[in-house]
């Protein structure tokens, strides 16, 4: 079965983890055989934007160990062979341009979503 990943609410979980919890999901279940594509929309669109450092952010002293690099995280997700969709207009709210993010990176009009739906079985919006 065929299952589009949405991810629209950006930064969830990289405190404790080395990466956004559905994006090391993606990838596992794509390891195991799932056949998955990833949309990201909304704030998510800014994980394909290179060079986001965190590795200087303490918690009451404590240096995170592991600092998200999700441009990282989204490019291993797109080399495991899952497509990766990114929003187009949201990309423009955000004055990215879709130029310059890693190869296999798709750019989708909102218009082209509800296509998108219809050639998944399942739709997962985290």
């Amino acid at each position: 079965m065929n299952t589009l990943c949405i991810v629209e609410s950006a930064y969830r979980a990289t405190l404790e983890e080395q990466d956004d919890t559905i994006l090391w999901l993606v990838r596992a279940m794509r390891g195991a055989g799932a056949q998955l594509s990833l949309l990201l929309r909304g704030n998510a669109v800014n994980y394909l934007t290179p060079g986001h450092d965190c590795s200087s952010l303490s918690i009451a002293g404590q240096k995170l160990g592991h600092p998200p690099v999700l441009d990282a995280d989204v490019r291993a997700v797109a080399a495991h062979g899952v497509p990766v969709y990114v929003v187009r207009e949201d990309l423009a709210e955000r004055g990215l341009a879709p130029s310059g993010f890693a190869s296999g990176i798709i750019a989708v009009s909102r218009a082209e979503v509800p296509a998108l739906f219809e050639r998944h079985e399942r739709i997962w919006h985290w």
